[in-house]
């Protein structure tokens, strides 16, 4: 039997060792459910990526995306890390829009000429919205902390996240996690994800920063989450946050983890597209 080969690229970022790391295994048909999360979780980044045929399907490739604990139906970073795997290391295709399968359904991946890799996610539904004081208890901050003037709501363009506004950089930079109300919280709720923002940036050019919590899934924080983002940029333009329903900004996030990342998002209605950079960082065969 062959062994599975792998890449690790960086997503959401022009240099190495910042972004979000993800590790995509090829030739592995042959591996089995419980083996594929066996791999994710010794790998240990927050996402792990497997492409199970080289040959196209129904016009796009089947791709299985696995947290150290989970799989998962759709993940941002794993998307674009996992097309550019397919167009430019393995050069399946040349074609500058590819299709993956992934249990959410059918993404497309752009790629365009600025080096930019953009993914067009699943129209956004909303779910419940959540008390202001809930969200400051479980996140160790205080009420006043929140900007009310915008909902704490639940959202998917893909992954169900519930996007908490905070006023300031200050506040998005003391937040954490209480676990135990964490997951009391989001036993039986729909969104697990937690993404934070705040409309004050880390670096010139952003318009947002941006911090992602999801211990649920055996991630205590994110670097970069393409899916996460895509439900805030839906979420800005459902509420018209930057004063239109037209989104077109670059968010930061990772910065508290020592990993930069610039994510492009635009919106507007039902059309939500996340887009980054990435970059190439080791491959190799496993085992």
């Amino acid at each position: 039997m062959s062994k599975p080969r792998f890449f690790i690229t960086d997503v959401f970022t022009a240099l190495r060792y910042g972004g979000n790391p993800l590790a995509t295994f090829i030739d592995c048909a042959a591996l089995a459910d419980a083996e594929m999360q066996k791999i994710a979780g010794e790998i240990n980044f927050s996402e792990t990526t497997f492409i199970t045929s080289r040959k196209p399907r129904d016009g796009g490739y089947d791709v299985r995306i696995f947290t150290p604990k989970a799989e998962v139906e759709f993940a941002g970073h794993p998307t674009l890390g996992t097309a550019h795997i397919i167009r430019n290391k393995l050069r399946l295709t040349a074609a500058n829009e590819i299709t993956l399968n992934l249990r959410a359904g059918k993404i497309p991946v752009t790629f365009s000429e600025s080096a930019l890799v953009w993914m067009r996610q699943m129209p956004p539904t909303f779910g419940k919205q959540l008390e202001a004081a809930t969200l400051a208890h479980m996140l160790g901050l205080n009420p006043a902390d929140i900007d009310t003037r915008f909902p704490i709501e639940e959202v998917s363009t893909g992954f169900p996240t519930l996007v908490v506004p905070v006023k300031n950089l200050d506040a998005l930079k003391r937040a954490g996690i209480n676990r135990e109300a964490y997951f009391a919280l989001v036993r039986d709720a729909w969104a697990k994800l937690i993404l934070v923002f705040s409309r004050d940036t880390y670096a010139a050019g952003q318009h947002l920063s941006v911090r992602v919590f999801a211990d649920f899934y055996g991630v205590a924080e994110d670097a970069a989450t393409g899916s996460a983002n895509g439900c805030l940029a839906a979420y800005l333009s459902r509420h018209q946050v930057l004063g239109t329903a037209a989104v077109d900004v670059l968010a930061g996030q990772g910065y508290e983890m020592g990993r930069p990342s610039t994510l492009a998002l635009r919106a507007n209605g039902s059309e939500v597209l996340v887009g980054g950079s990435v970059v190439d960082v080791a491959e190799g065969l496993w085992g």
